[in-house]
C-alpha cells in the first residue's frame, strides 16, 4: 500500500449543504419539505443498519482531521488501528483525513476491517482511501447513533470541537445509562490531562458531576494500553 497520503473521496454536493442546514433553520419550515427530510433521515438509518448490521466486534476511533502524516498523533492513530485489527476488531472512524485516516490505514495494514462513517462538511468533504466499508451521512445525530450502536468501546486521540463532541456524547450516554460496558481510552497524557483536571477541579468541585464521571476514561500515552482498555482486554468491562 502506498505510503503517500491520498486525497479524500467526495460524496456530497453544495446543494446537500444547503438542504442539511435548513433542518435547523426555524425560519424555513415548509411542511412538504420537512416531510421529505424526515424520509431522508429514515433512509440514512436504513442504509447504515443494512451496511453495518453484520460488522462484528468493532471499536470507534475519534481524532482530528487536521493532524496528518508526520505528526506523532498520526503515528499513534495508525498504531491504534493496527492493534485493534490484530485483536480482531473492526476500526470505525469518521472516514476523513488526519487521525481518522491513520486509524483506517493501520487497520488495513494489519489486514483488519476498516470502516468510515463519513459526513458532509464544508472543509472535510469525503472519505480517505483506507476504508473497506463506507457509510455516508448528512446528519450528525444519525451518524452518532451508528457510531455507538455498532462499536463496543472508543479510543480518542487529540482533536478539536468535533472530537470533543463525540467524546462527550459517549460519556453522556454512559453517565445516563443509555449504554453500558462501553470503555473509553484517551491517547495523549499531555493533551487530555488539562481537560480531566478541569472536570475534577471545576465541575466535580461544583457538584455538577460525580467522581465516576472523572475517572471513567483511561488516559495514556501507550496505544497498546488504550486498545487493551477499549476492547476490555484489561478487565475494564
Amino acid at each position: 500500500m502506498s505510503e503517500t497520503p491520498q486525497p479524500v473521496l467526495p460524496f456530497t454536493t453544495p446543494q446537500a449543504v444547503r438542504f442539511d442546514r435548513a433542518l435547523l433553520d426555524s425560519h424555513r419550515s415548509d411542511p412538504g419539505e420537512e416531510a421529505w427530510r424526515a424520509m431522508r433521515i429514515q433512509g440514512e438509518f436504513v442504509n447504515a443498519f443494512d451496511v453495518l448490521g453484520n460488522l462484528g466486534p468493532a471499536i470507534a476511533v475519534f481524532g482530528s482531521a487536521r493532524l496528518g502524516e508526520g505528526r506523532a498523533e498520526y503515528d499513534a492513530g495508525r498504531q491504534v488501528g493496527e492493534q485493534l485489527a490484530r485483536r480482531g476488531f473492526a476500526v470505525v472512524t469518521g472516514g476523513g483525513p488526519g487521525i481518522m485516516e491513520a486509524a483506517n490505514r493501520g487497520a488495513q495494514d494489519a489486514g483488519g476491517v476498516s470502516v468510515g462513517l463519513g459526513i458532509q462538511l464544508p472543509f472535510e468533504d469525503g472519505f480517505n482511501h483506507h476504508i473497506d466499508l463506507t457509510v455516508p451521512f448528512h446528519y450528525f445525530f444519525a451518524r452518532k447513533v451508528n457510531f455507538v450502536k455498532y462499536t463496543q468501546g472508543a479510543v480518542v486521540l487529540a482533536g478539536g470541537i468535533g472530537t470533543l463532541d463525540e467524546l462527550f456524547e459517549v460519556l453522556t450516554l454512559i453517565q445516563t445509562g443509555k449504554v453500558s460496558d462501553y470503555p473509553v481510552a484517551l491517547v495523549g497524557v499531555a493533551f487530555w490531562t488539562p481537560l480531566i483536571d478541569w472536570l475534577r477541579g471545576t465541575l466535580l468541585a461544583a457538584g455538577t458531576l460525580s467522581e465516576a464521571d472523572v475517572i471513567r476514561p483511561l488516559v495514556t500515552d501507550d496505544p497498546a494500553e488504550a486498545v487493551a482498555h477499549a476492547t476490555g482486554a484489561d478487565g475494564s468491562e
